[in-house]
């Protein structure tokens, strides 16, 4: 199928806004240096640490998604929106978590204490099981839209043939996992390509610096421009080939339309399978949610005594995550394709250092960067975000166009009207899940933000940053409680698309 005018625009000014910042730089670097010893090491850390995680969060949420989808039980939606809440999270307050559950002086060290041993959260296993707790959630997210997307009839013929557990897996969810899975891998193998602030907290020396690392190194001590291209286009080729892994795995048609009924699973009715189902959501739940609770508890007390520049911050991360969300959907809706989804991917693989960067060049000569720190912020999140957005939008688009082209074609439907009386609809609850991700990684996002902001214009992100900085930890506590909570609002919010439960 021919891509659409619309398409086309899109996918030239996503393309622009990646490379305009990259070539801003490479004017200023000049002449690329070859990788040395130190880039070597950081590429070898880095693909050994995103593939662990990657393949540890994909396979863990495997059985949750599984759990999650075959259960109805009272607080399963509660569930799944706090379940969804570490990936939103401000990755350095997220960080202070797993450190109150896992550091030192941990609440599992205290507890595993009076048996001798003690869990060094620092090194290799540090930084994946962080990228483990960040990522599960999206994983299991992306592949539970899947099983929701297998149409109710399609499972109520496959009890009415009186079909076993594993005859159902084999030939309804094997499917399903083999369009969702690769998808996911790459998304989160690309996520952990660019980690930052876990490798800086959690890496425990020079051994586990990661490429994103060794850019921030590059730019930050040394001001070494070209080195810093060289180690970004290092992540970018390990981006894009991760890409292509999935586009040539991720393959196969779908279940066809169905009419969005809700039906019971008759093969997952045994004691054991909800037993099963019991242990994993169990398991997950207390592993993600452990962390949010202690910062629940040391937030709360200081939530109240916060002072004005609380709000004003907030302010400017809700306006911030509203432009960026409105920008990613409109994106999302016209690259959700094949070849849109390699555009997108180039949001996330490009360094947000170095587009932070070659967007402080550009600009400089017609406007203070300080001027424009919200917009061109918002703008950046857009970019990370869209990613995300795509590969949760793309597979249903697909599915959408394959079961109604013909006829919309036949109804000689205008595009305008296909957008609004066919793919909207069809796409409600994807698109959901979509906006609540990317307002919520958008309201919690400290990057470009760093670079731009001055006091009167700090995102709530930042301003929990500046008082860690300013060792208030007391207030930090109570403004990243505060900052949880808008995050999980607005994906609460928005994502509610995304959770069918009703019958149709």
């Amino acid at each position: 199928m021919a891509a659409s005018p619309v398409a086309i625009i899109a996918a030239l000014v996503v393309i622009g806004l990646i490379l305009g910042p990259v070539a801003a730089l490479l004017g200023l670097g000049g002449d690329l240096p070859a990788p040395g010893p130190a880039e070597w090491l950081a590429l070898r850390f880095t693909l050994l640490q995103a593939a662990l995680s990657a393949s540890l969060s994909v396979a863990l949420a495997i059985p949750t998604a599984r759990a999650l989808a075959r259960r109805r039980f009272a607080g399963r939606r509660l569930l799944i929106t706090l379940l969804g809440a570490p990936f939103i999270l401000p990755t350095i307050v997220a960080i202070l978590g797993l450190l109150a559950v896992f550091g030192q002086n941990g609440a599992l060290n205290a507890a595993l204490a009076p048996l001798g041993w003690r869990l060094n959260i620092y090194g290799l296993h540090g930084v994946v099981l962080a990228h483990v707790f960040f990522n599960l959630p999206l994983a299991t997210r992306m592949i539970l839209q899947g099983w929701l997307a297998i149409p109710g009839e399609r499972l109520r013929l496959a009890a009415g043939m009186d079909l076993s557990p594993a005859m159902v897996m084999r030939t309804l969810e094997v499917p399903m996992l083999a369009r969702v899975v690769p998808g996911a891998l790459a998304v989160i193998f690309v996520i952990c390509l660019s980690s930052f602030a876990v490798a800086l907290t959690l890496g425990g020396g020079p051994r586990a610096t990661t490429l994103e690392l060794a850019i921030y190194q590059a730019l930050r001590f040394d001001f070494d421009v070209a080195r810093a291209i060289t180690v970004a286009l290092m992540q970018l080729g390990l981006a894009m080939a991760a890409g292509a892994v999935s586009l040539a795995f991720a393959r196969g048609a779908g279940f066809g339309a169905g009419l969005d009924r809700t039906v019971p699973r008759w093969d997952a009715a045994s004691p054991w399978l909800r037993a099963q189902d019991a242990a994993c959501i169990a398991a997950a739940a207390l592993f993600l949610l452990a962390p949010l609770a202690m910062i629940a508890a040391k937030g709360a007390g200081t939530l109240a005594a916060q002072d004005p520049t609380l709000w004003r911050a907030a302010a400017h991360s809700l306006i911030v995550a509203t432009v960026s969300t409105a920008l990613t959907l409109a994106w999302a809706l016209a690259l959700a394709n094949r070849a849109g989804e390699w555009v997108a991917l180039a949001g996330i693989a490009l360094s947000p250092l170095v587009l932070g960067m070659g967007l402080f060049l550009i600009l400089r000569p017609f406007v203070s960067p300080l001027a424009v720190a919200l917009p061109v912020t918002a703008l950046a999140n857009a970019l990370a975000a869209l990613p995300f957005a795509v590969r949760i939008l793309r597979p249903e688009a697909q599915t959408v166009r394959e079961d109604y082209a013909r006829l919309a074609q036949a109804l000689n439907l205008s595009p305008a009207v296909w957008l609004r009386r066919v793919l909207l609809p069809r796409l409600r609850r994807p698109l959901g899940f979509a906006a609540g991700l990317t307002a919520a990684l958008s309201m919690g996002d400290l990057g470009v933000i760093a670079l731009f902001a001055d006091p009167d214009r700090a995102t709530l992100p930042l301003y929990v940053y500046r008082l860690m900085g300013a060792y208030r930890m007391d207030e930090a506590a109570g403004a990243a409680l505060f900052l949880l909570l808008l995050c999980l609002g607005l994906f609460w919010l928005l994502d509610r698309g995304g959770r069918t439960d009703a019958d149709a």
